[in-house]
């Protein structure tokens, strides 16, 4: 063989020492075998030599033989992977290499070079086809010696500045890129020769000479290179920029936690303050949010961008800043912010779509209207370089805008800023509508409801009261809490805590159907098991007749709860009943807490066994402590309801100087100042009649005795300084006490109470309840109670144990004539 033909095998890649060496006719049948052919293959000399070359091959290859044989003349040689068939039946794979070669004698032949795949990493190549390889690379590729300084680099390395191959060798990366973060990725290179162990995918985020403007991301990889005895020569990097990736993964990352962090509440000025802390400082340096006034107030607006171009009524919900003197006057948050006319501001609030600007003008003043007679700052003063006016719009309508501003001139807003921020703003703007919708149905429910509970209590003498009432936080909406106190007959009270089912509008409303429900019943003088029979009857009936049941209602009557409490001052005599509510608590004079033991009849319109009342005296200077559940912790862990009467106990035992003050404690100790839900409580300190004004005498059932009730009456209102009433009271008596002996049976009983009105009472043993009767003018008899209804203020009957009770009320600032 010449050898100029090694030569050009040797070049092409392979080296003689460890390749196979054939030698062919141009027909392909062999001619020259050695024992490495033996060894390879199997065959020996005296069958190998004059066979077909194709014979050694398996089928595939063999077909490919005559037209590589051709090519080779043509070409000069092939080069290619192949298999070849061992003498025992096994396969081989061969990188094979064929070239025209001159043998012995001058005459053409083939020379064939195989080469053992089996165990090799691949196909052996020459350093220029190597070389060929990496210089053409898209991808930044280097090596550098073990004092990590540059031996060789290829051509795409340049791309990311540091100048060309020839430029770098002997140079460090500090010396060719002074701008990154250059020391971790050295340590990274001596982590790599000290240990073998290769780094990939090390991802570095600076900046570097080839964008020193803006921040980039390149991910890098390390390999360790030794020589032939295993010795570390030095270090073999890649290089590519993830720059764009990088940054997709820094908008995904804020828009998520925008997801996360905006809209938390349903507060709008938190909502709108959080839009700005979210975009500070992923995005902008100093962010403004400003709101049109009808949003902060949860009114409804009109589709569309806003119209016109004058002055729009704006108020700065939110803003967030990273330095402290940018800029250096802002709009505190919730005070009114106008902007010039025609500004781009203005602009963006009346067309509906976003602006930015790369680089603003320095010396171009604000667009923020400034106090009058102060000179209007330029946007150098301000600290502002680079801005986009993104508007807030959601569901068809314009709610406000918001400014985005960078101070640094290396690093403006381009179009993928903007994007980001009309995708960050969108999100918000979802949130901020919802705020602005639940603020309209909360201020609704807050004014519904504050026009159905009482704007004051009635005034009396039973009890002195105080009451506190505290809605829920914005997430749970408002509720049906509710209380009231109800004057009653014979100078009684009825004091009422109560909690309609559900939250929202539908509850207050619910609560106003209830209040008016027990106010009507009230009227009745029924004791307090009855009242609650009647309610739950009622709130049944009405569940029935809209269809809804006891599960998966909201805003409805079905569920509540309710405690009804009557006080008498006279004895101190309280009864009480509750359905699905917490018991009330009595602090006593002394200061001591005890809890009622009341049975917790079913909720309202559920069904269940009926109500009981409990009958308790209560001394004079005890304080009855109502309250709905709010009060006390959530009830869903072991021994949940004795921990909450500990706490509850501990502050009712800490009262104030005044019941208001005690009762404005109470909430503030147990309730955080937008709780989870409504809490209403109620404190009544119950007070006792004076002896000397009340008056009772057991009369006889004989007619006769009417005449000496009316004198007993009379001499009883002398007394009391109320001559004044002598004449009505003496008409009053003597009607009541002369239908109870005519139509009842058993003792008569009258009794005068002097309260803030003039009682008069008669007891007696009847079940039935007289009727007012409009008697004719030929009637003999039926005046008497016509005429108690025209002298009396008002007038009713209750029943008791031992019978019924006529009464009749006279005020005594206005007597009747």
């Amino acid at each position: 063989m010449g050898g100029h033909k090694e030569q050009d095998v040797a070049r092409q890649g392979f080296d003689a020492a460890d390749a196979v060496p054939l030698l062919l006719d141009p027909r392909g049948a062999v001619t020259g075998w050695t024992g490495q052919a033996e060894r390879l293959l199997g065959y020996p000399p005296s069958e190998a030599v004059g066979k077909d070359f194709a014979g050694l091959l398996a089928a595939g290859d063999a077909e490919r033989v005559p037209g590589l044989i051709g090519r080779c003349g043509a070409d000069g040689g092939w080069a290619g992977l192949m298999t070849a068939r061992h003498r025992d039946g096994r396969t081989l794979r061969v990188m094979t290499r064929i070239t025209a070669a001159t043998g012995q004698g001058g005459e053409g032949s083939l020379l064939v070079l195989l080469s053992e795949m089996n165990g090799a990493p691949g196909w052996d190549m020459s350093r220029a086809v190597l070389e060929q390889m990496v210089t053409g690379a898209s991808i930044g590729i280097a090596i550098v010696d073990t004092d990590l300084r540059f031996v060789w680099s290829n051509a795409a390395l340049e791309q990311f500045g540091g100048g060309p191959p020839a430029q770098r060798l002997g140079l460090r990366l500090s010396d060719v890129q002074p701008g990154m973060d250059f020391e971790s990725v050295e340590a990274r290179m001596r982590q790599v020769l000290e240990s073998g162990e290769r780094v990939v995918g090390y991802e570095h985020v600076g900046r570097v000479r080839s964008a020193p403007l803006r921040e980039s991301a390149h991910m890098l990889s390390f390999t360790r290179l030794d020589d032939e005895e295993g010795r570390p020569i030095g270090v073999y990097y890649t290089v590519v920029d993830v720059t764009d990736r990088h940054r997709a993964r820094q908008r995904l990352a804020l828009l998520d936690l925008a997801g996360k962090r905006i809209g938390r509440t349903l507060d709008i000025m938190s909502t709108a303050q959080e839009l700005a802390d979210v975009a500070v400082p992923g995005l902008a340096e100093f962010v403004v949010v400003d709101l049109l006034e009808t949003v902060l107030r949860g009114a409804e607006l009109p589709p569309g961008p806003i119209a016109g171009t004058g002055r729009v009524p704006l108020r700065r919900a939110g803003h967030r800043s990273l330095y402290k003197d940018l800029p250096r006057t802002v709009v505190r948050a919730g005070e009114a912010v106008a902007y010039l006319a025609d500004s781009p501001p203005i602009r963006c609030l009346s067309t509906g779509r976003s602006w930015h600007q790369e680089q603003l003008d320095p010396l171009a003043t604000g667009w923020v209207v400034g106090p009058p007679g102060e000179p209007e700052p330029t946007f150098l003063e301000l600290g502002l370089r680079s801005v986009m006016i993104v508007p807030i719009r959601a569901r068809g309508v314009t709610l406000g805008l918001t400014g985005f501003f960078r101070r640094r001139l290396d690093e403006p807003f381009n179009a993928d800023d903007l994007h980001l921020a009309e995708d960050l703003v969108s999100r918000a703007a979802v949130c901020l509508d919802n705020a602005r919708r639940y603020a309209r149905e909360r201020n609704a429910a807050l004014v519904l409801q504050s026009s159905l509970l009482p704007l004051h209590l009635p005034e009396q003498d039973a009890v002195e009261v105080s009451a506190c009432y505290r809605p829920a936080d914005e997430l749970t909406g408002l509720g049906g809490d509710w209380y009231d106190l109800i004057p009653l007959s014979g100078a009684r009270v009825a004091l009422i805590v109560g909690e309609a089912h559900g939250h929202g509008i539908d509850a207050a409303a619910a609560m106003g159907g209830l209040r008016t429900a027990v106010r009507t019943l009230a009227a009745l003088d029924l004791p307090p098991e009855e009242v609650l029979a009647h309610l739950d009857d009622l709130v049944d009936r009405s569940a029935g007749d809209e269809g809804a049941g006891p599960e998966g209602t909201y805003g409805h009557p079905v569920g509540s709860g309710c405690v009804y409490v009557v006080y008498d001052p006279v004895d101190g005599q309280c009864t009480m009943a509750a359905a699905g509510h917490p018991s009330p608590a009595v602090i006593a004079p002394d200061g001591s807490v005890t809890f009622v033991d009341l049975p917790e009849g079913p909720a309202l319109g559920v069904g269940g066994p009926p109500f009981e009342s409990v009958e308790l005296t209560l001394p004079e200077g005890s304080t009855l402590a109502l309250h709905t559940d709010g009060l006390l912790l959530p009830s869903d862990r072991n021994g949940a309801v004795d921990t909450d009467r500990i706490r509850l106990r501990q502050a009712l035992e800490t009262s104030g100087p005044t019941l208001e003050l005690s009762c404005r404690a109470v909430v503030d100790a147990l309730v955080p100042t937008r709780p989870y839900d409504d809490v209403a409580l109620l404190m009544a300190r119950t007070k006792r009649l004076d002896r000397g004004h009340v008056a009772a005498w057991d009369l006889p059932a004989d007619p006769a005795v009417v005449a000496e009730a009316r004198r007993t009456a009379t001499g009883q209102l002398s007394r009391w300084g109320l001559d004044e009433l002598a004449f009505t009271t003496e008409l009053v008596v003597s009607e009541l006490v002369t239908n109870a002996i005519r139509y009842a049976s058993g003792p008569v009983r009258l009794r005068l109470i002097h309260e803030r009105t003039l009682v008069c009472e008669v007891l007696d043993g009847g079940a039935t309840a007289p009727h007012l009767r409009h008697p004719r003018a030929t009637d003999e008899g039926g005046r008497g109670l016509l005429l108690v209804s025209q002298l009396a203020q008002r007038w009713g009957t209750r029943f008791v144990p031992d019978g019924k009770i006529i009464w009749a009320e006279q005020s005594l600032t206005a007597p009747l004539e």
